[in-house]
């Protein structure tokens, strides 16, 4: 067993929020810095980035997971991750379907830039990605798990987009077997205020927007990684978020 520490939760220049220095290449690099294990690239709606952040964090000797954030019918938000890239596209390209589209307004929303393994741009995605979709809260974990995928509410423990602030509570009945916090601080009196979240596994991560927002070396998984692989310790990991506590 090995400790690996973690921020599951980062936009890339894809996402219209993003900075355009969030690209693969710097986002890899700034967690290396940082001394981060594992990142999953989780930009709004979409997963087209994480084909060069998995080549940008290999180089850097990070074990990339890819995902996104998804925008419910609410306006929660969520974040899936999927065990491989592979998967991770299936269901990016499944998503279309569900999507709202409204063209995007650079020059009001921000760029949404596709980039490949150098950092170059070889698209742009013209649909704006950071609006709800047609998926309820209760419907995004079971379409997720249908694409072999991890779903769990974000921040919530936020106004914007949170789950708790959106519905006024945490459902107690939640087929989600995790919940993400931003701030760590707020886990013991958000667990005693809301019994939803008693059972779920907790997961704090950064939601970062901006180079500088990205996690330092604090939270971390214990996981077995012997024969050692990225397939294995993602495997690993996503048994540990598929399972309550």
């Amino acid at each position: 067993m090995n400790r690996y520490y973690y921020d599951l939760h980062i936009h890339s220049c894809l996402s219209p929020c993003g900075d355009d220095d969030m690209t693969p290449n710097n986002i890899a690099g700034m967690g290396t810095l940082n001394g981060l294990n594992i990142m999953a690239l989780t930009d709004h709606n979409t997963c087209k980035n994480c084909p060069a952040f998995f080549k940008a964090a290999k180089k850097n000797g990070i074990v990339p997971v890819a995902g996104m954030e998804l925008t419910t019918a609410e306006d929660i938000h969520a974040v899936c991750l999927f065990p491989d890239l592979e998967t991770a596209m299936a269901f990016d390209e499944w998503l279309q379907g569900a999507r709202i589209l409204i063209p995007n307004r650079p020059d009001i929303f921000g760029n949404q830039l596709i980039l490949d393994e150098n950092d170059e741009i070889i698209g742009e995605e013209p649909y704006l990605l950071s609006n709800a979709t047609n998926i309820t809260i209760d419907e995004a974990y079971r379409v997720v798990r249908e694409h072999d995928g991890i779903c769990y509410p974000a921040h919530v423990d936020r106004e914007a987009n949170g789950i708790i602030a959106t519905l006024g509570t945490f459902p107690e009945d939640s087929d989600f077997t995790a919940a993400e916090f931003h701030d760590g601080e707020n886990i013991s009196s958000y667990i005693e205020t809301y019994p939803g979240l008693r059972d779920k596994r907790v997961i704090v991560s950064s939601d970062a927007h901006y180079l500088w927002n990205i996690k330092e070396k604090k939270e971390f998984f214990e996981l077995d990684d012997e024969p050692y692989s990225s397939a294995l310790v993602r495997q690993n990991l996503f048994a540990i978020l598929g399972a309550k506590p």
